[in-house]
């Protein structure tokens, strides 16, 4: 992969659902915002005018989900989870001890863990990166946004079934 843009496995579902959000989003969910916006302006002083402020802020965020969701669609490869063979890799479900506890995760973009009960890792987080590419048994460490090194042991890979 290059680190250009990276490559972003999603399952059809996932990609479906986010293409629907970001259709409307940029759509209905604009017209909407624009709404609330005019007709807080209309309330007079926007110095003091907390819907209009409040209004204003949820578009900024609006208008980020919109690239975040662009950005990321573009980059996806639309696919199934792919066939477990032992090895960490994106769209796979990690079983590792991890400090000492056991640890049961999907690594991947968040997206594709809605409605699963599992916890999503990215492959670019500290501990995705640093598993990326161990087969079971394997063991490595890495250093945590806090400054520990931590230990990992790779107990078992999993194909995603969704769940």
């Amino acid at each position: 992969m290059s680190n250009d843009a990276p490559v972003t496995f999603l399952t059809q579902d996932a990609y479906d659902r986010l293409a629907a959000e970001l259709e409307h989003l940029s759509t209905t969910g604009r017209e909407e915002i624009a709404k609330r916006i005019e007709s807080a302006r209309e309330e007079g002083d926007l110095k003091e005018n907390g819907g209009y402020h409040a209004a204003k802020d949820e578009q900024g965020k609006q208008e980020a989900r919109i690239r975040t969701l662009q950005s990321l669609l573009k980059t996806a490869t639309v696919s199934e989870a792919p066939e477990s063979t032992g090895v960490v890799e994106p769209g796979t479900v990690v079983t590792a001890v991890v400090a000492g506890g056991e640890e049961v995760f999907l690594l991947g973009n968040r997206e594709i863990g809605v409605g699963s009960e599992l916890d999503v890792y990215s492959e670019a987080s500290p501990l995705g990166s640093a598993i990326l590419g161990l087969k079971e048994g394997e063991t490595t460490s890495y250093v945590a946004p806090n400054g520990r090194e931590i230990s990992v042991e790779i107990v078992k890979v999993e194909t995603y079934t969704g769940r």
